[in-house]
């Protein structure tokens, strides 16, 4: 079963402190689409290693919505694009898709 993103990091880490939990959710909700959209132009444009650099910065966001697993795939995936393979691609589509989902529920 694949992990499911949820707040509990960015709960711990707000405390009592709302605002600073909206706050961080809204740069989560900004920013995600955006790296996603760079990372499949890569993607697309055959530039694995480009792709790794956005990889780099998303597998980030994966620690922040508590997917320690996903986290650890994102590490070996930007390896693999920095050899200029993909062979990790659809996996790492999964967890996109997932993250993208959640983050309209919120």
């Amino acid at each position: 079963m694949q992990e499911k993103p949820n707040l509990t990091y960015i709960k711990e880490l707000a405390g009592d402190d709302l605002a600073f939990e909206q706050k961080f959710i809204n740069i989560l909700k900004d920013e995600f689409p955006e790296e996603t959209n760079i990372y499949n132009g890569h993607i697309q444009n055959n530039e694995p290693r480009a792709a790794a650099e956005i990889v780099h910065k998303l597998k980030h966001k994966f620690n922040i919505l508590s997917m320690e697993g996903a986290y650890k795939f994102a590490v070996k995936y930007e390896e693999e694009l920095r050899a200029g393979r993909t062979d990790m691609y659809s996996g790492f589509s999964k967890i996109l898709d997932a993250i993208e989902d959640y983050l309209k529920t919120i």
